[in-house]
């Protein structure tokens, strides 16, 4: 599993490593079932403190999309990514909400935002062979 983190970023850690897990499972570079590195194991290897892995992993755990075991250790959910819900959809409205202001503010024309928007969508979609969840 490759993760890159942007220690001078305003983005914590933690999220950027939850983004990146997200891609992963998205793009299908990290698929059902597939083991992640222990959380002691991923600090290490990124230079970063064991707590901000395991709230990273956890956050993901809540979100139904890792299983973290005492003897198997951390899996990508091998039952099957959780469907979209009212609280997906409504974290995905705010967090969009967010990104709207922004290129607003910046000038970006709504349709130049929602070609950018579908872009990204259909780059996870093909990085993953077409298969759509």
């Amino acid at each position: 599993m490759f993760i890159e983190l942007d220690l001078q970023s305003e983005t914590p850690i933690y999220t950027q490593l939850v983004d990146q897990i997200v891609e992963g499972i998205a793009s299908g570079s990290l698929r059902p079932g597939d083991p992640l590195p222990s959380i002691r194991s991923l600090a290490e290897n990124l230079g970063i403190n064991l707590h901000t892995v395991n709230k990273a992993y956890n956050l993901l755990k809540q979100e139904g999309l890792l299983q973290i075991h005492r003897k198997k250790g951390v899996i990508v959910q091998p039952d099957g990514m959780p469907g979209v819900t009212e609280a997906f959809e409504e974290k995905l409205r705010r967090q969009l909400r967010s990104l709207a202001a922004a290129a607003a503010v910046r000038g970006m024309a709504e349709e130049v935002f929602a070609q950018e928007s579908r872009s990204v969508y259909r780059e996870m979609i093909t990085n993953r062979g077409g298969e759509q969840r």
